[in-house]
């Protein structure tokens, strides 16, 4: 792909098909950068939570610091433009052939 013909990726992209969608948000969350919150799952892991698109699981991980530095870096570069700078597909799924 060209330079011209390549399309941005957006926080759609990287939220897949079926995104998981948080119902009950809390009136008094504390919003990181008006932009996310993080809960505490059942299983003693954190979620990132999106504001927009509203109440979206975003990204999961250990450590809760972890998960606000990458939500964080994550969100810059779907803004910025860069995510495609640090990421790339290693197989495409596709099976050629007859199976």
């Amino acid at each position: 792909m060209t330079e011209q013909t390549k399309k941005k990726a957006t926080i759609h992209d990287s939220l897949g098909t079926n995104p998981v969608i948080e119902k009950n948000i809390p009136e008094d969350v504390e919003w990181i950068d008006d932009a996310f919150y993080v809960i505490k799952t059942r299983f003693g892991l954190h979620t990132s939570v999106l504001k927009d698109p509203l109440g979206a699981h975003f990204i999961t991980g250990l450590y809760e610091k972890d998960v606000i530095h990458m939500t964080r870096w994550h969100l810059k570069s779907l803004q910025d433009g860069s995510i495609d700078d640090a990421s790339r597909v290693v197989n495409s799924g596709v099976v050629g052939g007859k199976l």
